[in-house]
């Protein structure tokens, strides 16, 4: 997944998004400040949210390897196989494959749940699917970083949502699309 993200947050993804650039925020290409595995006790079958966003919290303010929140910064928290996240009344597999959100307004993140389940593949390998969903997330997260306070329509959701299950190819990796304004279509 490094590769993955030091590749696409300098891609043409990353370009067709500034569509979306208003005069106070410019949205421009990316970098990815590092990796951490966090060694946890076995996790249970399931996550709540709120563990997830207290865990982020707790190594935020005690890792030194964990960079501090700013507006441009993402936390991605990547699940090992057979944890199911529940999030908002629904659970990944069956709701979701993954979702971005914000701990008030200050810490911004996005959960990805292995996509290792008929729910979420799609017809594309996991990888492919932990790549194409891992985009969706990036590109909401970086255009509607508050869900529902930025780019958002009340009919079909964000940018991603509109196009959930396109893809196509960048360079060596499977890309959501999303959609455009500008377009008035999924690109």
């Amino acid at each position: 997944m490094n590769q993955f993200f030091d590749f696409i947050l300098t891609s043409p993804l990353i370009d067709q998004l500034a569509e979306y650039n208003v005069s106070a925020y410019q949205i421009s290409h990316g970098t990815r400040t590092g990796t951490l595995t966090i060694a946890t006790p076995k996790l249970k079958y399931s996550v709540s949210d709120t563990a997830i966003q207290h865990m982020l919290q707790q190594e935020i303010a005690s890792n030194p390897a964990v960079p501090h929140p700013t507006a441009n910064t993402l936390y991605f928290v990547f699940l090992p196989p057979g944890v199911k996240v529940v999030q908002g009344g629904s659970a990944s597999c069956q709701g979701f494959c993954g979702y971005h959100n914000d701990i008030s307004g200050q810490i911004f993140y996005a959960v990805m749940p292995n996509p290792g389940c008929g729910g979420c593949t799609g017809g594309l390998s996991v990888f492919e699917a932990l790549t194409s969903a891992s985009s969706h997330e990036l590109c909401e997260a970086i255009t509607d970083p508050i869900p529902g306070q930025g780019w958002y329509d009340e009919a079909n959701g964000e940018i991603g949502d509109i196009c959930a299950w396109k893809t196509k190819t960048i360079g060596p990796y499977a890309v959501q699309l999303e959609w455009s304004n500008k377009a008035n279509q999924c690109v």
